[in-house]
């Protein structure tokens, strides 16, 4: 792919200086909870026990594990068993009738697509799944780029996001300061690493599901959260917000 150029100001976006909008994929520009989420689980856990030998209880609870503690199951699984990253995402990402399934919102979609910058696709997710649900979701023109999982390779090992070490190489590659940079997702824990290295940040809940337990925990925004929102058509106001 072609990488854009180009650096932003403290607090809120400056729309006379053109910041580079990172969006993720899932939960945030369609409903993959709705869509795909548990279906990706089914898969994993099935590739799990096929190829580690293990019980769906076993492969269910090592799924979850590795997702804890490095933030993706597949860097579990080539760490610890020397599972092939692509043979994974292959396997798992195959989801038949996608298509049919892939949902989000037209008015958000339109004022993303007056929203004022460059905008790229920043997603855990494999190439040919998110050009599926981009193309589902007839919004991939909207986009300079798509950066996926493939992409965020660092000394030849996967370091995708919450990697600190990753979003400060992508804002070099992109040849930008990372204060230019504004990441729009619904998991905190990537905006977290995102905000320590100087990203902007807007969680987006448009498809968060809540438990009671996290409802009362963020009932407001965390330290490390610049905006929350409801909607992508509400981004205006971030930008706004340096007029």
């Amino acid at each position: 792919m072609t990488w854009p150029r180009r650096k932003l100001g403290p607090t809120p976006v400056n729309v006379h200086r053109r910041p580079i909008w990172l969006f993720d994929l899932d939960d945030t520009l369609h409903d993959a909870g709705r869509a795909v989420m548990g279906e990706l689980r089914e898969a994993m856990q099935r590739y799990m026990q096929r190829e580690l030998a293990l019980s769906p209880e076993s492969a269910d609870a090592l799924r979850q594990r590795y997702f804890k503690r490095y933030g993706a199951t597949l860097l579990g699984l080539v760490r610890h068993h020397g599972v092939k990253a692509a043979h994974f995402l292959h396997d798992t990402h195959r989801l038949p009738g996608l298509e049919a399934r892939v949902s989000g919102h037209r008015h958000d979609f339109a004022a993303l697509a007056r929203l004022p910058g460059r905008k790229l696709v920043l997603t855990n997710a494999p190439r040919t799944y998110a050009l599926r649900v981009l193309r589902a979701l007839r919004i991939e023109h909207l986009f300079d780029g798509v950066i996926t999982i493939e992409q965020m390779a660092m000394f030849g090992r996967l370091r995708p996001k919450p990697d600190a070490r990753m979003l400060r190489a992508l804002c070099a590659r992109l040849r930008v300061a990372p204060g230019r940079c504004v990441l729009v997702e619904d998991t905190l824990a990537h905006q977290k690493a995102a905000r320590r290295v100087g990203l902007r940040t807007v969680w987006l809940q448009r498809y968060w599901r809540r438990s009671a337990g996290t409802a009362r925990r963020w009932a407001g925004r965390p330290p490390y959260v610049d905006h929350r929102l409801l909607g992508l058509r509400l981004l205006r106001r971030v930008v706004g917000a340096a007029r």
